[in-house]
């Protein structure tokens, strides 16, 4: 399937989660077993040659993952805040509505390990920018990502270039 193809299968649902967005829902593409498939495959793609890969939660586990399988490599969850057992490290990073904090288990990194984060969508690019953050805290390298919709009038990819990360989406909308 090819990207174009790809994007019929993303539904736009108007007005959520407020007047004025409009939300591209992933559901209807995951739920199309080819379409996922290849979006996993894309994906992959662009992030091989990664040593790991990193998602977050909740969507980029299911694209993250999926991607770290294909590939034969560890896949890192980057969690919310007080979802692991364990010791943690975090940073906090602003959101349109508040304040919000990513975690992971700094074990789970090799000092200088090279990880491309995978998620489903890049807007303003906060939580990817949070997660790059996190990461190299925890000594890794960061200079890949990929996402399923990337929203370029947002701003997300600029901010992430700005980091030296160099990023690829599967598709674009225009607007929000």
């Amino acid at each position: 399937m090819t990207p174009a193809d790809l994007k019929t299968l993303v539904r736009t649902i108007p007005d959520f989660p407020k007047k004025g967005i409009q939300f591209r829902d992933i559901t209807t593409l995951l739920g199309n077993g080819r379409g996922f498939a290849a979006s996993v495959e894309w994906l992959a793609d662009e992030v091989r040659g990664a040593e790991a890969i990193a998602g977050m939660e909740a969507r980029g586990f299911i694209f993250g993952a999926a991607v770290s399988a294909r590939l034969g490599l560890p896949f890192l969850p980057i969690r919310k805040s007080g979802k692991l057992p364990c010791q943690v490290i975090g940073v906090d990073y602003e959101l349109e509505y508040g304040l919000d904090r990513l975690e992971m288990d700094p074990q789970s990194v090799s000092d200088g390990q090279q990880v491309a984060i995978v998620d489903d969508l890049l807007a303003t690019g906060g939580t990817a920018l949070a997660a790059t953050a996190l990461l190299r805290k925890a000594g890794a390298r960061v200079s890949r990502a990929a996402f399923v919709i990337g929203l370029p009038d947002l701003g997300g990819s600029k901010r992430l270039a700005d980091e030296a990360v160099d990023v690829r989406a599967l598709m674009e909308f225009a607007g929000d």
